[in-house]
């Protein structure tokens, strides 16, 4: 059992806490039953119906349009710890939506989110392209006016994460305002659109759904604009500002999984007459791993209790917590397949599994290099 000391920080509420324990019953409960990693798209659908009937997607996509960052950072922790699909299924909810619940109009929220709330329909943020990826400024895909009050997207995303299997996605595109960042905005794009196809799967380690999507003379009404014209690379930062911190979170739950395991092995894993526990080399490892994930946890709670307690941005914070968690997580993981031998790289042991699930962590929402630009930036223009 993972240690839930970590809820008696003062970083909590009691709710909290019951919420963890929520979702640790309901996932020991469901989510082996709901998972099949040799059809991604057909677990994930199952995922977000059975979180929405739960009650976990209402974190994921408030009504009152106001994100308690504190539980998303427990929900995501605690379902990646069962495994990283249902730590996906629930975070691309939130994700996918995020950008209509800080910024969407009222008729757009009423449009998508009930649905999205109750695992009915699934969510997809597209930001990142083939040229576009850690440098949003850089997004080519255009929306030009089509007359009629009409809007025409032209062009690609990739690496779309629930590609193939949205029904709803958030699409930043490039409106011209002004040059580089200051000339994008976002759009609420219905998967059915006309001109709106999967040009391509993309397979992954872990697998996860993800597509390249094109559009070509897609044709949307100009009231599915996302905030004011121009204005899609702040809806985005927005997003990503809530969002970064949950992605740490993940890396936690994948970490701690990873320490259970290895403490289990370490004590029935018998290696020169004695366990394994009582090599000095172990204990090492043992705290190295224990000292590294709860760094990890002060500052991914740090950042999600700095937004709740009222902060308008926590963007150095989350930086911070998902370069360390998921940096972090990496090298706990990677002791535990090291100290389950052979066993580790066994494929579909939990250890190989781990391996694969966290690489892409420390990649997608901002690759770690980027999460040091943004630190280093945020500190440079509050010592000028």
């Amino acid at each position: 059992m993972a240690d839930k000391s970590f809820l008696s920080w003062p970083f909590f509420e009691p709710r909290h806490a019951a919420l963890a324990d929520e979702a640790d019953r309901w996932a020991s409960e469901h989510v082996a039953r709901l998972v099949d990693h040799h059809d991604v798209d057909a677990s994930c659908r199952r995922l977000v119906a059975a979180m929405g009937e739960a009650g976990f997607l209402a974190y994921a996509a408030p009504e009152d349009g106001r994100f308690d960052l504190r539980s998303l950072c427990i929900l995501r922790e605690t379902f990646a710890r069962h495994d990283g699909l249902a730590d996906f299924a629930f975070a691309m909810q939130g994700l996918g939506t995020g950008a209509l619940t800080l910024s969407g109009s009222a008729a757009l929220k009423e449009a998508v989110l009930p649905g999205v709330r109750i695992g009915r329909t699934i969510a997809a943020f597209a930001l990142t392209e083939p040229e576009a990826g850690s440098d949003v400024a850089e997004i080519a895909l255009s929306a030009r006016p089509a007359g009629d009050g009409m809007v025409r997207l032209d062009g690609e995303k990739t690496w779309i994460s629930n590609g193939g299997i949205a029904h709803h996605y958030v699409v930043f595109a490039r409106t011209g305002e002004a040059p580089g960042a200051r000339g994008i905005s976002a759009f609420s794009v219905p998967a059915d659109t006309p001109g709106l196809s999967i040009a391509e799967r993309l397979h992954t380690i872990a697998p996860h759904p993800l597509a390249r999507l094109k559009f070509e003379d897609c044709r949307i009404p100009l009231e599915n604009r996302i905030g004011e014209a121009g204005a899609g690379f702040k809806v985005a930062m927005a997003t990503l500002d809530v969002f970064r911190s949950t992605v740490g979170a993940a890396a936690l739950g994948l970490a701690r999984r990873a320490l259970d395991v290895t403490l289990e092995r370490s004590r029935t894993r018998r290696l020169f007459g004695a366990p394994l526990a009582d090599m000095q080399l172990t204990q090492t490892a043992l705290a190295e791993m224990a000292t590294a994930i709860d760094t990890s946890a002060l500052l991914v709670y740090r950042a999600a209790w700095t937004r709740d307690a009222g902060a308008p941005r926590i963007t150095r914070e989350a930086a911070m917590a998902k370069m360390v968690a998921t940096e972090s997580a990496q090298g706990v993981i990677d002791r535990a397949v090291q100290l389950h031998g052979g066993e580790g790289v066994r494929s579909g042991s939990v250890p190989e599994t781990l391996y694969r699930e966290i690489r892409a962590l420390r990649i997608y929402e901002g690759a770690t290099e980027v999460q040091k630009l943004i630190i280093a930036r945020q500190l440079l223009s509050e010592t000028r």
